[in-house]
């Protein structure tokens, strides 16, 4: 009787394994639907993907297909990717009609795999369509946002949703089509390099001609530079450690001062218009991101006439003329609010402008809107207020959906937004790499306005990578990643036309290698990537809807930073690299990052680019500010100079990766199309005979010019040497 029992199990049991293992062999859809309809722009692009290979054949537009409210089908474009297993589904031409009721994505069983099996089950999904960003509208709708990114949080990613692509400004953005950085100006003094002509942008020093504004240690400091001999401490901006100073803008006789506040908090005060209109539950901490505006009539006392405060991390920030925006991201603890469910969701804001007090608001559930495509926690929030009227309000935009970079132009304002919806319920670690959704907003004064938005495959490495010419906006992304063998990253550009409708495109660049910079000079593009050497592709951009590449360049290593000299030549600056041979048979390389490579790229030729001159700075471990920030760049193109703040090691002898540090300060170059780069000194402010470690207080960071003197900056002290001559000519020190 035993026997016959365990007979009958283990028959049941291979019953079973057998029958998993058929249904197995049955594709089915990673894609998570929605049971609602939701929402969706005009030129959404699906992205659908499924467990195994599937077989092109059966791909056809009665297998997967989009319909409207009619039952009318969709001229939608289909591709299959290079792995197999994932469908895209571009728009019609025109878009999806926002006045269609609704519209139904339908994938049929008909679908196969390459092993002939069907899909496993139908898939449908019902999406309705709208020109602008939808609306949270209520109290209730902003709750289930919240409660299905929760849930989706814990099922799908197992991890936070703190964070999730925003990126804190690092006191510097990256500069596309400005004629140079810290370039000469007026009567002679450089200025922040920006991005964009006309578009300032924040950055830790200012100058006017005569008086140095720096931000450092926790205050601001009002430096009269002039006459260097004279050199002294005209005033200075101290803070209680509520608030931290990170950057600053200069306009006229006002000195904007943008920081970090943060705030204790044990109750709401009952005065205060948020506990008028809402006793609900605030966390113990306030963190924000504030302007502070001052009037410099008298530089020893300057007054504080303004203050604005978001909540949220301070993102990045533009001026334009007397206009400045102000970016944040806040991210709302949806921990404590699963604990606590009256705990207020919205983000805070105040402008002493609005009020002599300026006490807290918080924003209505009528002004959020969201991005369809991004299941965050995370706000958005834009100020912008005018410095030319002091008792106007700050104007305040705010987005559910963390944009992670931001480009700017006089006239418009693009935030990328990372797009994990794309994929609709895969597991975050299972899609390294997902879309980049692009939101266009429209720059009119204090007023932002959403105008459209588009989906770019892969993703955007940092501003550098947008730009906007002639009404045509330009991407270059990365999609995939540099180890994985299966799908190979590849690199993108992307032109699209005012209404963010692509026009042409240039795919497949450098398979196996990821973005490590670009820069867009009118009608040429120029893109570095690198995976073991570094290919600078030259690009013919002239024919919006067809871009090409004129020539490419490969040397070793590579160049975080591109600087435009003039139309035939461009400073690359990065890193030198090393390739040590695995000592595992079929293992990929090692690549060392060595010391700093300055590169004068020619590109007279264009169908064949040429290194023209290097420098290369230090061994291992040597590094510059310039590597994420290129502000640290002086550029003097009338004197054909330049310098860099540098930290330079080197390796021991006898050891594999000790390294020995050598000097902190600037190195001053001087260039020469001829002869290439020559470097005319070395300005530290370490004392003599210190090389056995940095000190940060002595360190470099960096390197103005008015008139013919140049000015170092440090923590502890400002030097100031003669530009021809490099003769030290004045100090004032700090500490």
């Amino acid at each position: 009787m035993k026997k016959k029992l365990l007979i009958m199990c283990g028959v049941v049991i291979v019953s079973i394994f057998t029958l998993s293992i058929l249904l197995g062999m049955n594709p089915k859809v990673m894609n998570k639907w929605a049971d609602e309809k939701i929402v969706v722009m005009p030129n959404k692009k699906w992205e659908i993907e499924f467990s195994r290979k599937l077989n092109p054949k059966s791909i056809t537009s009665d297998s997967i297909f989009i319909v409207n409210h009619k039952g009318d089908k969709q001229n939608v474009k289909l591709a299959l990717s290079e792995d197999g297993k994932t469908i895209t589904m571009e728009p019609p031409e025109e878009g999806f009609d926002p006045n269609a009721s609704y519209y139904t994505l339908h994938i049929k069983k008909s679908l196969k795999a390459n092993n002939g099996h069907s899909l496993k089950s139908a898939k449908k999904q019902t999406f309705i369509v709208q020109e602008t960003l939808p609306v949270v509208g209520s109290k209730e709708k902003l709750e289930q946002i919240f409660k299905t990114a929760m849930e989706r949080a814990k099922e799908e990613r197992g991890f936070s949703l703190f964070d999730m692509g925003a990126s804190e400004e690092k006191s510097t953005e990256s500069a596309a089509d400005s004629t140079g950085s810290n370039e000469a100006v007026g009567q002679g003094h450089s200025e922040t390099n920006n991005q964009v002509s006309g578009v300032d942008e924040a950055d830790t020093v200012k100058i006017d001609g005569e008086y140095i504004y720096q931000v450092q240690d926790g205050k601001v400091l009002i430096t009269k530079a002039v006459p260097v001999g004279e050199m002294k401490l005209e005033g200075s901006i101290l803070y209680k450690q509520s608030f931290s100073p990170t950057q600053i803008y200069l306009y006229k006789n006002q000195l904007v001062v943008i920081g970090y506040g943060y705030e204790e908090q044990t109750e709401v005060k009952k005065e205060t218009t948020i506990a008028k209109e809402d006793s609900r539950i605030w966390p113990g901490y306030f963190q924000s991101t504030r302007a502070l505006v001052y009037d410099l009539s008298d530089k020893k006392d300057p007054k504080q006439i303004r203050d604005v405060e978001i909540e949220g991390s301070y993102i990045t920030s533009r001026r334009i003329g007397e206009h400045i925006y102000l970016v944040s991201n806040h991210s709302p603890d949806i921990w404590t609010y699963e604990k606590e469910a009256e705990m207020e969701l919205r983000p805070r804001y105040s402008d002493s402008a609005g009020s002599e007090d300026g006490i807290d608001k918080v924003v209505n559930y009528e002004d959020i809107q969201y991005f369809p495509s991004s299941p965050e926690t995370n706000y958005t929030v834009i100020a912008a207020f005018s410095l030319e009227e002091p008792i106007k309000e700050a104007s305040l935009t705010t987005y559910l959906g963390s944009g992670h970079q931001l480009y700017m132009s006089k006239d418009n304002l693009y935030l990328a937004v990372a797009d994990y919806s794309g994929y609709v319920g895969i597991r975050a670690e299972d899609n390294f790499s997902p879309n980049t959704n692009i939101y266009k907003f429209s720059i009119d004064k204090d007023t932002v306005t959403f105008q459209s938005t588009t989906e770019v495959e892969g993703t955007i490495l940092n501003q550098f990578s947008m730009d906007e010419y002639k009404g045509h906006f330009r991407v270059v992304t990365t999609k995939g990643d540099t180890w994985d063998e299966v799908r190979p990253s590849s690199n993108n550009l992307y032109i699209y036309d005012e209404q963010l409708k692509q026009l042409g495109e240039l795919k497949d660049l450098a398979r196996g290698e990821r973005i490590y910079s670009a820069r867009f000079m009118q009608e040429r593009i120029y893109v570095v990537t690198f995976k073991q050497v570094d290919p600078l592709f030259v690009i013919d951009a002239s024919d919006p809807k067809k871009p090409s590449v004129l020539g490419e360049l490969k040397i070793p290593g590579f160049s975080n930073y591109l600087h435009p000299y003039d139309e035939n030549h461009i400073i690359g600056f990065g890193h030198d690299t090393k390739v040590v041979p695995s000592k595992q048979p079929g293992e990929e390389p090692l690549v060392l990052t060595q010391g700093v490579k300055i590169s004068l790229f020619d590109v007279s030729d264009v169908s064949s680019p040429k290194e023209k001159f290097t420098e290369i700075i230090g061994g291992r471990g040597t590094y510059s500010p310039i590597d994420y920030d290129h502000k640290a760049l002086l550029f003097h193109k009338a004197k054909g100079l330049f310098s860099l703040p540098v930290s330079v090691y080197y390796d021991v002898e006898g050891t594999e990766f000790e390294q020995r540090f050598e000097f902190q300060g600037a190195y001053v170059y001087q260039l020469d199309l001829d002869k290439g780069f020559q470097l005319q000194s070395k300005i530290t402010h370490h004392m003599e005979g210190n090389h056995h470690y940095e000190d940060w207080e002595s360190s470099i960071s960096r390197v103005v010019y008015i008139g013919d003197y140049l000015y170092a900056l440090s923590p502890s002290k400002i030097t100031a040497h003669q530009m021809d001559t490099f003769e030290l000519k004045g100090e004032i020190r700090f500490k």
